[in-house]
């Protein structure tokens, strides 16, 4: 049996003062017209700890510096065909990070962001994410039901496993 070949990534469930959370806009060229928002991150390099990619990541698409080791609240796997460009899926380790709203700014240009498919950044109520009927997408596509658990109950004693 052949391995299956996962990419490894870190995301900030970045929550502010007011319980919203901060989601990157990912305009997805295939298929064409594909918008998923989803919590900032990306991969961890070669030799990198999640921490330290979480860190990098982090200040690179949103300009957030975070100098505590945050909680590690949700697990994902997706094991899916094309999910992740090269590989088989994708593994995603959320860490909950809590700060006073900001406007994101990282350190990458805009151009770096549209190469990474990133073209925008909002602050989202969980209502409005519970309520959204619109055709852009959430990761998770279930992302309400997690989040109102992680606001209403604080950080889980484990990671909780979440779907696609």
């Amino acid at each position: 049996m052949s391995s299956v070949n996962l990419r490894r990534s870190v995301r900030a469930v970045v929550l502010d003062e007011d319980d919203r959370i901060l989601l990157c806009r990912f305009a997805i060229p295939d298929p064409v017209g594909t918008v998923v928002w989803a919590a900032p991150g990306g991969g961890v390099e070669l030799g990198e700890t999640p921490l330290a990619a979480l860190r990098r990541e982090l200040h690179e698409e949103i300009g957030l510096a975070i100098d505590t080791d945050p909680p590690h609240v949700w697990h994902q796997q997706v094991v899916a065909p094309g999910h992740a460009s090269g590989y088989d899926g994708v593994v995603n380790d959320y860490f909950l990070v809590r700060t006073a709203s900001f406007r994101p700014r990282g350190a990458m240009s805009d151009d770096e962001l549209a190469a990474e498919n990133i073209d925008g950044f909002r602050w989202w109520r969980l209502r409005d994410i519970a309520d959204y009927r619109g055709s852009e997408l959430f990761s998770p596509r279930d992302l309400a039901s997690p989040l109102a658990a992680l606001i209403a109950g604080g950080v889980p004693g484990r990671p909780v496993s979440l779907g696609l």
